[in-house]
């Protein structure tokens, strides 16, 4: 069996999506506690800035920043997971799962996407806020209450993508803004100064 190798790459904001073993449940928000917890205890443990997260009922989006010089986002999951697991009820186990010591709710695997730039960060940041619109739950991204969404339109981020860019230079792009459908927001970063215009889109 071929082993997949994940990039290393400190220092640069990665977009993760992880599912459960089971699609169509509602397991993640039913525990969605236990999950905060899970997260919480692994942080603590090995520290990681949260950019962005929505838990689905059944998966989950997010963005990390990991410390300087320090890439090791596999690890992380795997304490969040094991965490997360270990509070639920056992159920039925396949053989695979008890030789590896799981309990079979997650998905083995993660995808991960390491950000290129800011455009990028934009529109992953724009994905995580709106997903719950796409799946049919809310029509609204506020109205999703598993949502980093709300953090950011507390402190004004909202509105964007991303005032606080991560990545420096120059750069200009548009996307769309997250807390109205049909405006557009252009950001242009100069010499590390962000511009913000709202203009009318579709």
């Amino acid at each position: 069996m071929p082993r997949y190798l994940r990039p290393r790459l400190p220092g640069v904001p990665v977009f993760f999506t992880v599912a459960l073993a089971r699609r169509g449940g509602r397991l993640l928000v039913d525990h969605i506690g236990l999950l905060r917890e899970a997260v919480r205890l692994t942080r603590a443990e090995r520290p990681f800035h949260i950019d962005a997260w929505v838990v689905l009922p059944d998966h989950l989006h997010c963005i990390w920043r990991l410390p300087e010089g320090d890439c090791d986002y596999s690890t992380r999951w795997r304490l969040i997971k094991s965490r997360f697991s270990r509070g639920l009820p056992i159920g039925p186990l396949r053989y695979s799962h008890i030789a590896r010591q799981e309990r079979g709710i997650w998905q083995r695997r993660f995808w991960e996407h390491h950000i290129r730039d800011d455009a990028d960060f934009a529109a992953h940041m724009h994905y995580c806020w709106w997903n719950p619109v796409k799946h049919g739950f809310v029509t609204q991204p506020e109205d999703w209450p598993y949502s980093s969404h709300h953090r950011d339109k507390a402190a004004g981020k909202a509105y964007g993508a991303c005032l606080h860019a991560p990545f420096g230079g120059t750069w200009a792009g548009m996307v769309r803004a997250s807390t109205h459908p049909t405006l557009t927001v252009q950001f242009k970063y100069l010499l590390g100064k962000s511009y913000l215009q709202l203009t009318a889109g579709h």
